[in-house]
């Protein structure tokens, strides 16, 4: 089995979020012990972001906003989909809180549909999201 940076490393979906979090140096924390959850936005989730935005993040000068984006999307400890119940609140790494909602079967983090599949791995889970969660 994987952990997430593997996971991530792999996937053909996630090449952005790749980038993201090898440029944040995020990768050597998703790859220790953990457990962690991380919601891994996939390529169509930064490519709804304005044009440029990811781009500059990904500049050196950037590092600090670009680490606190991702880390948005981690929170400590392993959370199963089927774990994940209407009105939890999550907090993140980044320190903000991911509310959760299940209406009808589907579960979303702030208007964010949290996709069923889930990766399984050493250190943790990964749900895929399709939109990059930002501070409000």
């Amino acid at each position: 089995m994987s952990n997430i940076t593997q996971v991530i490393n792999t996937d053909r979906y996630l090449k952005t979020l790749k980038k993201g979090v090898h440029s944040s140096d995020l990768d050597q924390l998703l790859s220790s012990r953990g457990p962690f959850t991380f919601f891994a936005p996939n390529d169509i989730a930064f490519d709804k972001l304005d044009k440029g935005i990811m781009e500059g993040l990904l500049e050196k000068d950037n590092k600090l906003k670009l680490t606190d984006l991702m880390n948005n999307h981690i929170v400590n400890g392993k959370i199963l989909f089927k774990d994940l119940k209407d009105g939890d609140k999550l907090n993140t790494l980044g320190g903000t809180v991911l509310a959760v909602e299940v209406k009808e079967g589907k579960v979303s983090i702030g208007g964010a549909v949290i996709l069923e599949r889930e990766a399984r791995i050493t250190n943790g889970t990964i749900h895929a999201t399709d939109t990059v969660f930002q501070k409000s």
